[in-house]
């Protein structure tokens, strides 16, 4: 027998007892879940935040017949009873895993949460003996069903033009804060800052494994470095610059994505087939980083390209008069 599993119920083995009781807890949970995305949204998504408190005290609403249901027909007991402790049944993920997401994915976790206890109420009312159990549980299924349109009902109640736009504003703004900003500044750093090194070791040696060897490890290194940096740095409890695991990823993938795109052509023997497909490759890695600038920081293009050509080129002429001397 697989550990864990012996506790467990069937569903098809519960009394219509434990199926009220399963439903009143579930509701119970259902209605926390939609007030904690209440309290992660109303900050930068008010009307959104408005959208799931209407929810949960929907949910609320739920739980109320539920317990009116089981008062009536067992009395005020109730046993305990959850989502845990029947065998095959749906679970919600954690509110710390969600907490974090876009409110687009936040949004596609409700309506999943919505589809799943429809067909549970289905089953439940599919199993009911009782008329009104059977008759509020299959009231309680459609309800359910018919959640999308009242998510959509509260929305346009909630989220106005105005209200939406404000909402992708802050979107796009969180995302430049806790994605963008990051990456952007480690694509800078490993693009730039190994340029020296690498161009250095490979005009001195000539030997392409070599500088290979010297850009890896630089990348790597200044990669983890930036990633740690970039996470201890602010917690983002207060500028609100978002997740710093999410900030450390970003800063330090793009930081060693940036020195390896000008390290891999020296995997090819010939030294000056390799330089040169290296050079364009920093050409192309600056430019990309100029764009981002223009895209997403709002940066004028021109000021843009000064900037960053300008530094890139001084930090390879620099690694080249090194190493060539």
């Amino acid at each position: 027998m697989i550990p864990g599993l012996s506790s467990r119920r069937r569903f098809a083995d519960l009394s219509e007892r434990e199926i009220l009781a399963l439903a009143i807890s579930s509701e119970e949970d259902d209605a926390r879940i939609y007030r904690s995305y209440a309290e992660r949204l109303r900050g930068q998504y008010p009307a959104s935040a408005a959208v799931f408190e209407a929810m949960a005290e929907e949910e609320d609403e739920h739980r109320r017949l539920l317990i009116e249901r089981h008062r009536a027909r067992f009395g005020d007991t109730i046993p305990l009873i959850r989502r845990e402790h029947v065998s095959g049944f749906y679970a919600r993920r954690p509110v710390w895993l969600v907490e974090n997401l876009p409110i687009e994915k936040i949004r596609e976790e409700a309506e999943a949460m919505e589809r799943q206890a429809a067909q549970f109420y289905a089953r439940a009312a599919a199993a009911a003996t009782d008329a009104e159990t059977r008759k509020l549980l299959g009231d309680l299924a459609a309800a359910e069903a018919g959640h999308s349109n009242l998510a959509e009902a509260l929305a346009s109640e909630h989220v106005t033009p105005d209200a939406a736009d404000v909402e992708r504003r802050a979107a796009r703004r969180q995302f430049v804060l806790t994605w963008v900003q990051p990456g952007l500044a480690g694509l800078m750093d490993g693009s730039v800052s190994t340029l020296a090194p690498i161009f250095a070791t490979a005009f001195a040696t000539q030997d392409t494994y070599t500088t290979f060897l010297v850009g890896l490890a630089a990348s790597v290194g200044a990669g983890i470095s930036m990633g740690f940096t970039e996470a201890a740095s602010d917690d983002g409890q207060l500028s609100g610059r978002g997740s710093p695991v999410k900030r450390g990823f970003a800063s330090g993938i793009m930081t060693t994505v940036g020195g390896l795109g000008h390290a891999l052509p020296y995997l090819i023997p010939d030294f000056w087939t390799a330089t040169t497909l290296a050079i364009a490759i920093v050409f192309v890695e600056l430019w990309a980083i100029v764009w981002i600038q223009n895209r997403f920081m709002d940066t004028p293009f021109f000021r843009a390209a000064f900037q960053v050509v300008l530094g890139g080129a001084l930090v390879f002429a620099a690694g080249v008069l090194i190493g060539g001397g």
